[in-house]
């Protein structure tokens, strides 16, 4: 039995049995008999008071030729609706949300989801986690609580954090460490492939960053302040003009940021590679940075993207979520996501 077949059975036993929160989900015959009753209804002049609840929950939208159930919109609110999923499309559903976040855990899912679907339930959400492979591999981390008085950056850039994480037992190529750039207010990252850890390579790839989201007013390390202050010497050889000075290295009210937020990388590379069965971590890097900045963290209540840009990440049309994949899969042209839309 597939990893599909057993989430399936899963959900129906959870119905059948009673025990779970969901919004109860259509399978697909069912699903397409609802929609053809609704359309029937919208002309019926004799209405039950099961009919009338119908009328006041769903709404038919029609997207490429596929209709689909959505949830009433006003005349006013046409475009701010949500869609109706049916069983059997629930899992792949989830897992390209799960991809898309890094493998995030329940509530980067429920953010994900919620923004364009209305009947995908925590308890779904939950089963599909439980049995996703990756995730049941990763090494489970028990730290120690700690109280402390955290720092208040007033401003984006007003600190950042440039760190190294070791692969040389892993190389790729010539490739042998990775850097992580995080902005301390939005947790906006850039996730650079070095092939060594000397202040002048880390400085050329912060030169990167810095020429297009500015510079930060601190810039601190936990590879030392020794190395810290080569960074920023290294800065100033390649940009006269920058003044910036080197924050103190293990700040007790910042460390646990950084260390999560390092291995929260780590898990997500590692699912990256596994998902696409590849070792090239100096390519992935580049898609789990976008994965990072767009998945919700918990300290700022929303994503590192939304915080430093105000709106969410877009993948092109893949974001959509009102245009079906059957629909995405065969456009190729502006004519013919217009044609598309204009059905």
């Amino acid at each position: 039995m597939s990893i599909e077949e057993k989430f399936l059975e899963s959900l129906r036993s959870k119905f059948e049995s009673g025990k779970t929160r969901s919004i109860y989900m259509y399978p697909r015959v069912k699903y397409h008999d609802l929609l053809a009753k609704i359309k029937l209804l919208e002309s019926s002049e004799k209405k039950l008071t099961k009919d009338y609840y119908n009328l006041r929950r769903y709404d038919i939208f029609n997207i490429g030729g596929f209709e689909r159930l959505i949830t009433k919109v006003s005349e006013n609110d046409e475009g701010n609706f949500k869609i109706y999923v049916f069983l059997e499309e629930l899992y792949g559903i989830l897992e390209k949300a799960h991809k898309e976040t890094g493998h995030g855990g329940r509530d980067r899912m429920i953010k994900q989801l919620n923004n364009g679907y209305a009947n995908i339930s925590r308890d779904a959400i939950e089963l599909f986690l439980s049995l996703c492979e990756n995730c049941n591999m990763k090494k489970k981390h028990i730290g120690k609580g700690v109280v402390v008085k955290p720092i208040l950056s007033k401003d984006f850039n007003s600190r950042g954090q440039v760190d190294l994480m070791d692969f040389q037992s892993n190389p790729d190529g010539n490739y042998k460490f990775i850097m992580v750039f995080q902005d301390h207010l939005t947790k906006f990252c850039n996730i650079k492939a070095l092939t060594s850890k000397c202040a002048s390579e880390v400085a050329f790839n912060l030169i990167d960053i810095f020429t297009i989201f500015g510079v930060p007013h601190i810039l601190q390390s936990d590879n030392g302040r020794e190395f810290t202050a080569l960074v920023i010497s290294e800065l100033k050889l390649m940009w006269p003009e920058l003044v910036i000075v080197h924050g103190k290295p293990r700040h007790p009210q910042s460390q646990g940021s950084i260390e999560r937020s390092n291995g929260d990388i780590h898990d997500m590379l590692t699912a990256w590679l596994r998902d696409n069965e590849s070792t090239k971590w100096s390519i992935g890097i580049k898609f789990v940075q976008i994965q990072k900045n767009s998945a919700l963290n918990k300290g700022i209540g929303r994503s590192p993207y939304e915080a430093l840009f105000g709106k969410c990440a877009t993948v092109g049309l893949t974001s959509e979520t009102k245009i079906p994949k059957e629909i995405l899969m065969t456009l190729e042209k502006e004519e013919d996501l217009r044609s598309r839309q204009s059905l």
